[in-house]
C-alpha cells in the first residue's frame, strides 16, 4: 500500500465496521459545472454516497482569490448547490454545505498559515504559475495562501481519504504535511488523509482540443459541455468536436486523441465498454459516433437540467438545506477546532471550553 495514496478497496477494506469518511468540493466559479466536473467526480461521489461517510462542500472562499463579481457568485453558490442534488447528491446520505457557512474554515486556515513555511508555500505550482502569468503584484495573498485553506478543509473533518485529481496532488501533500507537522507538536490532533485513487474516474478532454482537459478557462467554448446548456448547444458542439486523421473509429489516447475522447464520453455516459463501442462502430464513420454521443450525453444530462432549474426556482428551500448541511458540518468541525485551538494555547473566552 502507497502511504500517500489509497484505492478504493484498500480504503474500505482498512475501515471494517465504519465508513471512512471522504471529503470534496468544486468552486462556484462558472455559471454551470461542464462535463468533466460531472464524469469525472460528481457521478463518483453519487456512487460514494453508499459506502462512505460522505462531506460535499461549495467552496467559495477559494472563488475569490481572483477578481470577482459578488452578484456573480452568490448565484453560482446556488446554481452549484442546484447541481450536485440534480446530479444525485443525497442530503439524507451525504453532508453538503458551503464552505464560508462555516467559519471554523477561516479560523483553522490561520492555524495552518503559521505552520507552513514561507519557501514551502511559495514552492505551491499553481501560485507560481499563476503569479509568473500575471505578475506578482497583480494575484492577492489570497491565492498565496490558497493551499493552507485548503489544508485547513480537509483537516476539519479528519476523512480518511480526499478525491484528487493530478492538478490538486501538490496540495493534498501540504495538507498531510501539516497535519503531521502538527500532531508532532502539540500531540495527536488530525488523521493524516490519504489521496483517494478512483478505480473509474472518467478523464475527459476539450472538444476542440483533446489534448488538454476540458475546462471552463478553456480559450473556446466550443470546446465545453456545460450541464446547462440547451440540448441543441450540446449536440451542436459534439458534432463539430475535432477528430482525427483517418476514417477507423478506434481508440488510441496518442494518434488518435479526438476519437479517443469521444469514445470515452460515451462509455462513460453509457456504461459500456470502450472496447464494446469500437467493435460496435466497425465499418462507421465518424459522423456515427458523433451523432451517437450527441444523442447519449443529451439524454445523460438533460433530466439534470431540468431538475437543477426547478430547484432554482425556490432559493429560500435551496438556503433551508445548506443551513441544515452547515449545521451538520459543523457539528464535526466545532470540537475539531476547538482541540486545535487549546493545544496551540489560546485561552478560552470566559463561560466557554475550549
Amino acid at each position: 500500500m502507497n502511504h500517500t495514496t489509497i484505492t478504493e478497496d484498500e480504503l474500505l477494506s482498512a475501515h471494517d465496521g465504519r465508513a471512512p469518511r471522504v471529503l470534496s468540493g468544486m468552486q462556484p466559479s462558472a455559471d454551470s459545472l461542464h462535463l468533466g466536473n460531472y464524469l469525472g467526480a460528481l457521478v463518483n461521489w453519487v456512487k460514494a454516497q453508499e459506502d462512505y461517510d460522505s462531506f460535499y462542500f461549495i467552496p467559495d472562499m477559494h472563488a475569490i482569490t481572483v477578481p470577482h463579481d459578488p452578484a456573480d457568485l452568490a448565484e453560482r453558490t446556488r446554481r452549484t448547490v442546484a447541481q450536485y442534488i440534480a446530479g444525485g447528491i443525497d442530503i439524507e446520505k451525504s453532508t453538503l454545505f458551503v464552505q464560508s457557512h462555516v467559519p471554523e474554515h477561516a479560523q483553522l486556515a490561520w492555524i495552518m498559515m503559521c505552520l507552513t513555511g514561507f519557501g514551502e508555500a511559495s514552492r505551491m505550482t499553481q501560485f507560481k504559475d499563476k503569479s509568473a502569468k500575471l505578475g506578482s503584484d497583480s494575484v492577492g495573498v489570497g491565492l498565496f495562501t490558497y493551499p493552507m485553506l485548503m489544508a485547513a478543509d480537509i483537516l476539519l473533518y479528519n476523512p480518511d481519504a480526499v478525491p484528487v485529481g493530478d492538478d490538486q496532488k501538490q496540495h493534498v501533500e501540504l495538507a498531510r504535511d501539516l497535519a503531521q507537522r502538527f500532531n508532532h507538536r502539540f500531540g495527536e490532533t488530525f488523521i493524516v488523509p490519504k489521496g483517494l485513487i478512483r478505480k473509474d474516474g472518467a478523464r475527459i478532454y476539450d472538444l476542440q482540443d483533446p489534448t488538454s482537459k476540458m475546462s471552463k478557462s478553456a480559450s473556446s467554448p466550443n470546446g465545453l459541455i456545460n450541464i446547462l446548456d440547451e440540448p441543441k448547444v450540446i449536440a451542436k458542439r459534439i458534432k463539430s468536436a475535432v477528430t482525427d486523421a483517418g476514417t477507423e473509429v478506434s481508440y488510441d489516447r496518442q494518434e488518435k486523441p479526438g476519437v479517443s475522447n469521444l469514445l470515452e464520453i460515451l462509455s462513460t455516459v453509457s456504461d459500456t465498454s470502450v472496447e464494446t463501442l469500437v467493435k460496435e462502430f466497425e465499418g462507421k464513420m465518424y459522423g456515427h459516433l458523433k451523432v451517437a454521443v450527441a444523442d447519449a450525453v443529451v439524454e445523460r444530462l438533460e433530466p439534470i437540467r431540468k431538475r437543477t432549474f426547478e430547484l432554482l426556482e425556490d432559493p429560500a428551500e435551496l438556503d433551508r438545506l445548506l443551513a441544515r448541511g452547515a449545521e451538520k458540518a459543523r457539528a464535526v468541525a466545532a470540537p475539531v477546532l476547538a482541540d486545535v485551538y487549546k493545544k496551540v494555547g489560546f485561552l478560552a473566552p470566559a463561560g466557554q471550553a475550549l
